[in-house]
């Protein structure tokens, strides 16, 4: 089924039988799936609230090239990661004809598709093939009105028919596309030929036709899929992960870079705003399916668990959104990160940084009442991670995501050399995390009895995200009696970010055949042949499931590393799997370096690969638990038996 062995290339000679489970072509401003007769633009919602949607845009590149008379030809559908490119090639007697498609990488207005016609044999005759296209220039959430031809291309353009709030913008709509004629022929002189076809879908008229005739530009020199394929290698190069071990685990790790950094904007299109990431990506989220679109948490003090273009709550239910407020703690931690990772002062000194944290921190102080009976702070009626339970009171997650949001504040007024308010430390350090002292573990809140055999059950991950991402402190026995209490307990066809978690918790204990076996779990999300996430395991819920591969991204990048983010330096503790033998990262952005990673069982070799000059980036070691030091250089590799550790600014070097 799958290309020669490549783990980046997906082949099948059937598409399969469920649309939804078709393959994405997607940048950051424009997606589709493939075969598919409708488009999506980022940002371009209709419909009012709760009902705010993706907007329908007619696709041109909907369309499906056919044989004339031959009955059953060989066909075969290729998806290559590498280059960002889907492919359909028919085989029939003397020829083949080949369909490809993809979203530019770099001209982020801009898709195309074109149709190879090449002679195998040395006949004469014309060979024609049909190109059946599903485009009709209608939507059912755009009111849209033809202009005139430009540059040999149709032109429709339009706004969205229902604000998103009453009054509110209603986004319009510009698109340009090649005509599309029913067949295209080979001359009887011809050996091969090939037809390219333009969509360009912008906010304005003028940016539609810019990328456009850039477009045409790009193909009169022959260079348009090859400035793609240049900018989405690119990409792929700047995050790399390789390792060594079974195909279809290689395949899962490709197929979630693909699908998530298909997602993301490339750096330097600074013109076009970037809306978020919805859990079913771009091309999906029409009316009904896959959470209609919406990016989960985007800007605000008490964070919407669902927004669309105006940054306001617009999940359908609305519990979600009242009860739900560990996302407010979940997007600081998100902050904490960064600034950990790159100690990016003027994004909280200047850009707006330092107002959200602070107005999070007086958010968390606000939910949070004294209980003088237990002499903690208590946050109550809310929803946990694991949405099987709501109006709960004291959610270890929230309750312990708010104690972190408000150490980071604290922390951060301190490097900004601001006041700390004193009421944010009181807090932090009296507010209730429910622990069981007899079991030794984490109830999910006030009265989980997990003596109610066999245990409520959970959703999805959420107290054992105490120990990962959360990196809440705890013994190693506490972390292992949480895992085994709720593993029993969490739904099996709960949603597909769940199992990872517990993956990377059993990593961390280095309960290898444990971890293992969570792995596994998360391959039932994964559907054949595109290695299309669906959210539930019997193939229910959103597809493209963004989040799921997420999940099972973290896996391979902090489980088998071990790597954690914490304020005084970046911690490794490697463990694989038995039947992964190594694992290469490269590209691991860290205070202005660079760094390339070769981790085995018996060896971890360490590079920077390049060192910022503007800021200039900070010197490190690598620092070991025995307490050996290794000078981090650039270009220079340095390599030491697997051992727990972490890199550090370096004490004696200065930049």
């Amino acid at each position: 089924m799958d290309g020669e062995g490549d783990p980046g290339v997906f082949t099948a000679t059937a598409l399969p039988g469920d649309p939804r489970l078709l393959p994405t072509v997607t940048n950051a401003f424009l997606g589709t799936r493939v075969f598919r007769d409708i488009l999506h633009a980022a940002g371009v919602y209709s419909g009012a609230a709760g009902d705010t949607h993706r907007a329908d845009v007619p696709s041109p590149l909907g369309l499906h090239v056919a044989v004339p008379g031959a009955c059953s030809p060989a066909e075969s559908f290729t998806l290559n990661t590498w280059t960002g490119t889907f492919s359909h090639t028919i085989q029939s007697p003397g020829y083949t004809a080949t369909h490809q498609l993809y979203a530019h990488h770099s001209l982020v207005h801009l898709m195309a598709f074109s149709v190879t016609i090449r002679r195998l044999d040395g006949s004469t005759h014309p060979i024609t093939v049909q190109l059946q296209s599903l485009f009709v220039p209608r939507s059912q959430d755009l009111h849209l009105i033809p202009g005139p031809d430009f540059q040999g291309a149709h032109y429709i353009y339009g706004q969205t028919l229902v604000p998103e709030v009453e009054g509110g913008p209603r986004p319009t709509v510009h698109m340009l596309w090649t005509p599309i004629p029913r067949s295209l022929t080979l001359g009887g002189e011809e050996r091969e030929r090939c037809w390219q076809f333009l969509t360009a879908v912008a906010g304005s008229e003028e940016e539609a036709k810019r990328s456009y005739s850039a477009g045409l530009s790009l193909l009169a020199a022959g260079s348009l899929h090859r400035s793609h394929v240049r900018a989405w290698a690119a990409l792929r190069r700047g995050c790399s992960v390789e390792l060594d071990g079974p195909l279809a685990l290689r395949q899962a790790l490709h197929g979630c870079l693909y699908y998530l950094l298909s997602a993301i904007p490339p750096r330097d299109s600074p013109g076009v705003p970037f809306h978020g990431i919805s859990p079913g990506g771009l091309s999906n989220g029409t009316r009904g399916e896959d959470y209609w679109g919406h990016v989960f948490w985007d800007q605000g003090a008490k964070f919407p668990w669902e927004s669309a273009a105006t940054g306001r709550e617009v999940c359908p239910e609305e519990i979600y959104g009242a009860q739900e407020i560990h996302v407010t703690g979940d997007v600081l931690m998100a902050f904490e990160q960064y600034y950990c990772t790159t100690q990016d002062q003027k994004l909280f000194r200047e850009d707006g940084g330092w107002e959200l944290v602070e107005a999070v921190a007086h958010y968390w102080c606000s939910r949070m009442v004294w209980s003088e009976e237990e002499q903690l702070y208590h946050i109550r009626g809310v929803m946990p991670p694991d949405e099987y339970h709501s109006q709960v009171d004291n959610s270890a997650y929230t309750n312990a995501v708010a104690q972190r949001s408000l150490n980071f504040a604290a922390a951060l007024a301190r490097d900004l050399l601001l006041p700390v308010p004193e009421e944010w430390e009181d807090r932090a350090r009296k507010i209730k995390v429910p622990f069981d002292e007899e079991r030794k573990y984490h109830p999910e809140y006030d009265g989980y009895s997990p003596a109610l055999s066999p245990g409520e059950p959970v959703k999805q991950a959420d107290v054992v995200l105490l120990g990962f991402p959360l990196m809440h402190p705890m013994s190693a026995e506490v972390r292992r009696n949480d895992l085994e209490m709720y593993e029993p307990v969490t739904d099996p066809a709960g949603p597909a970010m769940t199992w990872s978690m517990f993956a990377v918790g059993w990593l961390e204990l280095k309960e290898l055949q444990r971890a293992q076996s969570q792995l596994e779990k998360c391959f039932s999300n994964i559907t054949e042949p595109f290695k299309v996430w669906a959210e539930n395991s019997d193939g229910s819920g959103a597809v493209n499931f963004l989040t799921g591969m997420g999940g099972f991204l973290q896996v391979i990048l902090f489980g088998f590393t071990g790597f954690r983010i914490t304020r005084s330096g970046l911690l490794f503790d490697p463990a694989f799997p038995d039947d992964i033998t190594k694992l290469e990262v490269s590209s691991v952005s860290y205070l202005g370096n660079k760094l390339e990673f070769t981790i085995t069982r018996e060896e971890i070799r360490m590079e920077v690969t390049e060192t910022s000059q503007d800021p200039p980036a900070s010197p490190l070691e690598a620092v070991l638990e025995s307490g050996q030091r290794f000078p981090l250089w650039e270009g220079q590799s340095v390599s030491f038996p697997t051992a727990p550790g972490w890199i550090q600014r370096s004490p004696s070097r200065t930049p």
